[in-house]
């Protein structure tokens, strides 16, 4: 009678070595995640739609912004004396750049254009998975100022890819540089910044 009566026992009585036996993970059983992989899940993206529109508007001002200025250098200022802004310390000169940003590199003038046209599309494909506004900004202003200067690597003299870029904002003691540099000197600042802060493209914050 004893020996049924301990076959018949709890399963929660102690075995002979006195041991409990194993549960099974309630976990695993009701099919919800452990407390570790919680822990390494990925940071969620912030609520709201790509960014896109916003990239586009701030790329358009800032292309038509450099090339309403460069027109109007072409047709008022060029072969013309320099107008003083401030004094010495800025003046408006109309000078055909070949090369880069600042007048630098200026015998790698198709490098450049080819380098401009890569940034373009680079930046294109980004503004697929772009959630960010402050990069949609940065970009905005990198994709404007790329097309400035892209445009007159096209389409001014001497050639098709050679054209020399217009530049006219001249302060005193620096390069002679024009707004689409400005644009694209302005984006590549906040970029770091953004950078530094942690924030991605998509939203989403990491910390290294």
């Amino acid at each position: 009678m004893a020996e049924a009566e301990r076959i018949i026992g709890t399963p929660d009585t102690p075995d002979a070595s006195g041991t409990e036996p194993e549960r099974p993970d309630e976990n695993a059983a009701s099919g919800e995640p452990s407390g570790s992989e919680d822990a390494q899940a990925p940071a969620e993206r912030p609520r709201g739609g790509r960014r896109i529109a916003v990239l586009f508007t701030v790329a358009s001002l800032a292309y038509a912004l450099d090339l309403v200025s460069k027109l109007l250098v072409v047709a008022k200022l060029e072969h013309h004396d320099s107008i003083e802004v401030i004094g010495d310390w800025l003046k408006f000169e109309a000078v055909r750049n070949p090369g880069a940003a600042f007048g630098f590199g200026q015998a790698f003038t198709i490098i450049f254009t080819v380098i401009a046209a890569a940034v373009i599309v680079v930046i294109a494909r980004l503004a697929r998975k772009l959630y960010s506004l402050p990069w949609a900004i940065a970009l905005g202003l990198l994709l404007g100022g790329a097309l400035g200067n892209l445009t007159d690597r096209i389409f001014r003299s001497p050639g098709f890819f050679e054209g020399a870029v217009v530049d006219f904002i001249a302060p005193k003691h620096f390069a002679v540089f024009n707004l689409a540099d400005s644009a694209i000197v302005c984006g590549g600042i906040l970029i770091v910044l953004l950078s530094f802060r942690g924030l991605d493209p998509d939203g989403t914050v990491h910390k290294d």
